[in-house]
């Protein structure tokens, strides 16, 4: 049976560095996905990036955006999640390979704006990969249904496991 973890905490816990740290510890398994960061500009924070493993780059959110959606202060741009987010998933379409990994960062409000990237999410967590994604601790209909999925494991990132976490999910993903 494939691994399906969802690593929940609350944001700045170090959900990001987590998965950002896991993909970088894989020696046998080269993971497809992307993470997501913050865009500051001086101490304030302005919007958000998203970067595929692979090292393509774009702008997901930001207050100069117009929107819609808007996520908070945030305007979306969704082509981002369309275009870029899926093709770095779209290796493992349309059947992915018995083994194959996603790692994916984050299931939230910005990204779930994206309703072809809600039913890949739903395809992922029902094909024979593995999957790791971060997600909030927040209340939301889509990822608390995920939450409650028969399969799925919940990890609770925290200030005393997050540095731990990346390391023993390498090993338990690479054995």
């Amino acid at each position: 049976m494939p691994t399906r973890i969802l690593l929940e905490g609350r944001p700045g816990v170090g959900k990001t560095t987590a998965v950002r740290r896991l993909a970088s510890l894989l020696r046998t398994r080269t993971p497809v996905g992307f993470t997501t960061e913050e865009i500051r500009e001086g101490t304030a924070r302005v919007g958000f990036a998203l970067e595929t493993l692979d090292g393509r780059r774009a702008v997901l959110a930001h207050v100069a955006f117009p929107g819609p959606p808007r996520v908070g202060r945030y305007g979306v741009d969704l082509r981002v999640m369309d275009e870029l987010a899926l093709s770095a998933l779209a290796p493992l379409s349309p059947g992915p390979a018995p083994g194959d990994l996603a790692l994916i960062d984050e299931l939230g409000g910005m990204e779930l704006a994206s309703s072809a990237f809600r039913k890949a999410v739903g395809e992922l967590l029902t094909a024979d990969i593995d999957v790791v994604a971060t997600v909030h601790a927040r209340h939301d209909p889509f990822t608390d249904a995920l939450k409650q999925r028969a399969g799925i494991e919940l990890v609770h990132v925290t200030a005393q496991n997050r540095d731990a976490l990346p390391g023993e999910l390498a090993a338990r993903l690479e054995t």
